[in-house]
């Protein structure tokens, strides 16, 4: 009863952005077949809370508009951020794959590394997140937010996937 919980401190919207941002690299990169998406210059509506992280990525040369296609595509500067994101998730499970939760989270703030960023590139990695309505449902989320664009953005999707840092400490 007298566990303390260590939660990681809400993220703010900027920092939700990023996250979606590195979502978004990783499902464009991606062969239709293998969970990736073809993003049309002009979104349907299930997909418009997108614009704004496309545009921000368009701002920093990872995404382009193909006017020809109609549709936004990596940049080579994408591609290559997009490779040192996978090369970082590919240490940290390279590292600590083997470990248990609460000694890699200990480790992690002992090198005053981002524990948040950690967890959410292992996740993307893996693939754990491709599929956001499979992914809520597998962790018992009520309600299922179908619009996964929707969820992508929402403080709800950060905060679940907050819960796997909470750790009883004594």
């Amino acid at each position: 009863m007298n566990e303390i919980i260590v939660r990681p401190g809400p993220l703010d919207e900027e920092a939700r952005r990023a996250y979606a941002g590195i979502y978004l690299l990783k499902r464009m990169d991606l062969k239709p077949a293998d969970g990736g998406i073809i993003l049309p210059f002009v979104l349907p509506s299930d997909l418009t809370p997108l614009e704004e992280i496309l545009v921000e990525l368009a701002v920093e040369e990872l995404v382009v508009v193909n006017r020809r296609k109609d549709r936004w595509e990596l940049t080579r500067k994408g591609l290559d951020y997009l490779a040192s994101l996978i090369d970082e998730a590919e240490a940290l499970i390279d590292e600590f794959d083997d470990d248990e939760l609460p000694d890699v989270i200990a480790e992690l703030r002992a090198r005053n590394l981002d524990v948040f960023r950690a967890r959410f590139l292992w996740g993307w990695f893996d693939g754990e997140f491709d599929d956001l309505t499979l992914w809520q449902q597998q962790r018992g989320v009520t309600p299922v937010e179908t619009l996964w664009a929707y969820y992508l953005l929402d403080d709800a999707f950060y905060a679940e996937l907050a819960k796997d840092l909470e750790l009883p400490s004594s």
